[in-house]
């Protein structure tokens, strides 16, 4: 028998999980073409652009927070765009009530009978315009939806659809009439990204954009959620080795017992990460290596994606708030200090 042609024949490189590095580049074929379409309309938001297609490929949720003017609207609804998905932008202001997200039941008095009005919460990305506009209860109902992924209304319960993807905004600048997320609500997103201004070659970009006499071109899809679907189950399968494992347990333990570790800023952290935190960094380490065309998680993957994992779910005491010293800041020394595998 000739085994020339195997033995001749380049071997796949396959994780300990199963997964070829050939599965991965055929299940992440669009990344590429996506990520160019949004350069075309986000001028130099590279970082942002990869930070909400991990989220998505998670089934994760977002908090942006950037002073107005920074293209935080135009970032989801161009991909809810690219990806041919539904698109609601929901502004949240003090006057709201969960109805005005969820829906709610209307007497239809030729029928005498009461039907559901959907509420703008029904769709593939929502945008939740400074969500801390809104009174507590509003925002108990979004993230409530967020978590279940269904809403009831009256004493139906409904599917929300899938993929469902929330962009939650706030303004760190004008406080007044703002109701603050709690801890426990902040915890419910995935990651928090702070959106900063634009570098001056990249903001003389975005004037000639505005400026031109043509009309700019509408977003055409390039991939579909069918497709993106099949990538969610896909970063599933990417291998995240025992080592890397240990590496997000002991950055997420830091920020509770840092004294453990070696770390003199104990009186400094009020409140630690939760176990989310050390879901979140797995999964979206998962989606990291998936955008590079990787099949294994690798620590860098992770210190990437860290400090958007942490910052909202790290709470110093008012000791560093005295001394100017914020969570991203410690969070900082902690992968600087943590020994990578």
């Amino acid at each position: 028998m000739d085994m020339s042609n195997e033995t001749n024949a380049p071997m796949r490189e396959v994780s300990p999980a199963g997964l070829t590095e050939d599965e991965i580049k055929q299940a992440s074929a669009w990344v590429h073409p996506l990520r160019a379409e949004m350069g075309r309309f986000l001028i130099g938001q590279h970082g942002l652009v990869d930070r909400l297609i991990s989220v998505l490929l998670v089934r994760g949720h977002v908090l942006l927070e950037g002073v107005p003017g920074l293209a935080k609207t135009l970032a989801l609804k161009t991909l809810a765009d690219l990806v041919s998905g539904d698109f609601h932008r929901i502004q949240f202001t003090p006057d709201m009530l969960p109805a005005d997200i969820v829906g709610t039941q209307i007497f239809d008095p030729r029928a005498a009978e009461f039907e559901v009005k959907k509420g703008p919460v029904f769709a593939n990305f929502i945008l939740a315009d400074e969500i801390n506009r809104a009174p507590a209860k509003v925002q108990s109902a979004l993230l409530e939806a967020m978590q279940e992924k269904q809403v009831t209304i009256g004493d139906e319960t409904f599917k929300l659809h899938d993929p469902f993807f929330v962009l939650a905004t706030q303004n760190p600048l004008e406080q007044e009439g703002t109701y603050p997320l709690p801890e426990a609500q902040l915890d419910r997103f995935i990651m928090k990204v702070v959106v900063d201004y634009p570098t001056m070659d990249e903001e003389m970009a975005v004037i000639d954009i505005a400026a031109s006499t043509q009309d700019m071109p509408k977003p055409v899809p390039v991939v579909s959620l069918d497709t993106i679907r099949q990538a969610q189950r896909v970063v599933n399968r990417v291998y995240l080795d025992e080592k890397v494992k240990r590496y997000i347990v002991s950055l997420v333990h830091a920020t509770r017992r840092p004294d453990d570790f070696g770390m003199k800023i104990g009186p400094y952290l009020r409140v630690g990460a939760s176990p989310r935190a050390s879901i979140g960094m797995t999964l979206l380490g998962k989606a990291r290596a998936f955008l590079d065309g990787r099949s294994y998680v690798t620590p860098h993957d992770i210190k990437s994606i860290a400090q958007d994992v942490l910052r909202h779910r790290v709470t110093v005491s008012y000791e560093a708030e005295a001394e100017g010293l914020s969570a991203e800041h410690f969070i900082r020394q902690i992968l600087d200090e943590m020994p990578v595998p």
